[in-house]
C-alpha cells in the first residue's frame, strides 16, 4: 500500500508539473483587449493634445475621446484560455498583428508612422472643413515628359477634366482614372491667373502619369500640432480631426457630452475602417462615453458587439460626423448603425 501510495503521489505531481508547463508554454496568438482612451480636447502629462498658436481657441463642456486596443504580444495558454472566455478580449493568430517576416519592433515602428500620418491627414481634413483649401503645387517638370513646356514649377493645379483637385492624392486619382494616352484638360493657376492646358498622359512604371513632381500645401495664419505619444496606428484620425474643428470653432461640438469614436481619415475627410471595434467599444463605455462614432465599414461588427446604453452613430466622412454631432446637440436622432 505504501509503494502504491507513493506511485500515485508521484503520478499526481508529474501530471501537475506537466499541466503547469503546458499552461505556461507560449503559443502563436495575441490577446486584444480594451486600451486607454484619450480626450483629444484635453491634456496628457500637462500638455494639450491639440496645440494651436496664433489663433484663439474655444473650450468644450464635453469630451471627444479617441479609443485604442491593447495588445498582449506574448501569450501563454493560460492567458489565451482566459481571453477566450472573456467578453472583453479577443484571442487572434499572431500573424494578424505581427505578419511573418516582420519583427515586433518593425510592426511597432510602422504603427508609429501610421499614427503620425493620421495626424497629418486629420489636420488637412479639419482645415479643409474650416475653409483652408489644399493647394497642389508643381515642384518639378520631367524633361521630355507630357507636361514639359506646358506646366512650370510653382503652378497650382486646380482641376482635371473639370473635377477639382482638392489634394495631391486626388490629382493622382484623377490621372490614373483614365488609361495612359488619354488627353486631359488640366486647370492651373500661375501668378494668380487661371488657365487650362491639354496634356496627354503617358505610361510610366505601369501607370499613367503627366510627368510632374507635386507638393501639397495648405496656407493658414496659425500653427497647429498634435502632441500625443505611446499610441500607434491610423485609427485616431477621425477623433483628431473633430478635436481640431472643435478647438478652432466657437461652437461646442460635444454639447457637454462625452463622445468616443474611431476611424482612419484621409486628406479628403473620408473615414475608413479600423480593427478591434469590439474592444474599443468596451474602452469607450468604461470611460463614460454616451455615444460612439463608428466608421460605416465597421457598423455590422459594432452591432454584433454592443455595449449597454452606448448608441452607435454611423459616419463615412468628417462631414458626416459633424452633422451627427450637430443633430445630437439639436435633440435629433443621427443615423445609427
Amino acid at each position: 500500500m505504501r509503494r502504491r501510495g507513493v506511485t500515485v503521489l508521484l503520478g499526481a505531481l508529474l501530471t501537475a508539473l506537466l499541466s503547469f508547463g503546458v499552461l505556461n508554454a507560449p503559443i502563436p496568438y495575441v490577446v486584444l483587449g480594451p486600451g486607454p482612451t484619450v480626450n483629444t480636447l484635453g491634456t496628457v502629462d500637462g500638455k494639450e493634445v491639440i496645440q494651436v498658436t496664433g489663433r484663439a481657441t474655444s473650450t468644450s463642456a464635453g469630451q471627444l475621446r479617441l479609443t485604442t486596443v491593447g495588445v498582449q504580444p506574448t501569450v501563454r495558454l493560460r492567458s489565451a484560455l482566459a481571453g477566450w472566455f472573456s467578453a472583453d478580449e479577443a484571442v487572434v493568430p499572431r500573424e494578424l498583428v505581427y505578419p511573418p517576416g516582420e519583427t515586433q519592433q518593425e510592426v511597432e515602428q510602422r504603427n508609429e508612422e501610421d499614427f503620425r500620418n493620421s495626424q497629418t491627414s486629420a489636420e488637412t481634413a479639419a482645415l479643409r472643413e474650416l475653409g483652408f483649401p489644399v493647394q497642389v503645387l508643381v515642384k518639378t517638370v520631367t524633361a521630355g515628359g507630357p507636361s514639359e513646356g506646358v506646366l512650370k514649377p510653382g503652378d497650382i493645379v486646380t482641376s482635371v477634366d473639370g473635377t477639382p483637385v482638392t489634394s495631391a492624392g486626388k490629382l493622382t486619382e484623377l490621372i490614373r482614372a483614365k488609361p495612359a494616352g488619354t488627353g486631359l484638360t488640366v486647370g492651373y493657376t500661375r501668378a494668380g491667373a487661371a488657365a487650362t492646358a491639354r496634356i496627354t498622359s503617358r505610361e510610366s512604371d505601369g501607370r499613367p502619369r503627366i510627368g510632374v513632381e507635386i507638393d501639397q500645401q495648405q496656407p493658414h495664419p496659425f500653427t497647429l500640432s498634435i502632441d500625443l505619444g505611446d499610441i500607434g496606428g491610423p485609427s485616431a484620425g477621425l477623433m483628431f480631426a473633430l478635436g481640431i474643428v472643435d478647438k478652432l470653432e466657437p461652437a461646442d461640438l460635444t454639447g457637454g457630452t462625452i463622445i468616443a469614436g474611431t476611424g482612419t481619415i484621409d486628406d479628403e475627410g473620408r473615414v475608413g475602417p479600423i480593427g478591434g471595434i469590439a474592444q474599443k467599444l468596451v474602452g469607450a463605455k468604461d470611460s463614460g462615453a454616451k455615444v460612439f462614432l463608428v466608421p460605416e465599414a465597421n457598423c455590422a461588427e459594432a452591432v454584433r458587439n454592443p455595449q449597454p446604453d452606448l448608441p452607435l452613430l454611423r459616419v463615412g466622412s468628417l462631414a458626416d460626423a459633424l452633422t451627427a454631432l450637430e443633430t445630437l446637440r439639436a435633440g435629433g436622432q443621427p443615423t445609427r448603425c
